[in-house]
């Protein structure tokens, strides 16, 4: 079964959208977008924009295993009537004790992170 990398690839290969175009669209380096089909989750704002971009939408082509570990998939908690704590909805823990694992999945996000600000940056200040 292929990750939500491949997924993503396959979608921007399909759409005959060059790759050039999304990156300056997206205002990445190429880089960035290769190293994105390289993982094996992505984030969902990420793959929301290249969907507008490619118009393509990405929720029938994620499983619902995938879809529950993106980090926008939040565990739906029902409100007990008996107790008065409220309860807090967090994100899915892996369980998953494979260090490399682990430390793949936090450079993703802090990758994730960067460009995020670097998008929040070019809207402050704008283009060189």
């Amino acid at each position: 079964m292929p990750h939500q990398g491949e997924i993503l690839q396959e979608a921007i290969k399909n759409s005959g959208i060059s790759i050039t175009r999304i990156v300056e669209e997206l205002g990445i380096t190429r880089p960035t977008i290769y190293r994105k089909f390289k993982e094996e989750t992505i984030d969902y704002n990420f793959v929301k924009r290249v969907g507008a971009i490619i118009n393509h939408d990405f929720s029938n082509d994620f499983t619902s295993v995938q879809q529950s570990s993106l980090p926008f998939v939040t565990p739906i908690l029902k409100p007990s009537v008996t107790s008065n704590v409220t309860q807090r909805v967090t994100p899915l823990q892996n369980i998953d004790s494979d260090p490399f694992k682990q430390l793949s999945v936090l450079q993703a996000k802090y990758i994730a992170l960067l460009e995020s600000y670097n998008e929040l940056l070019l809207k402050v200040y704008g283009p060189k």
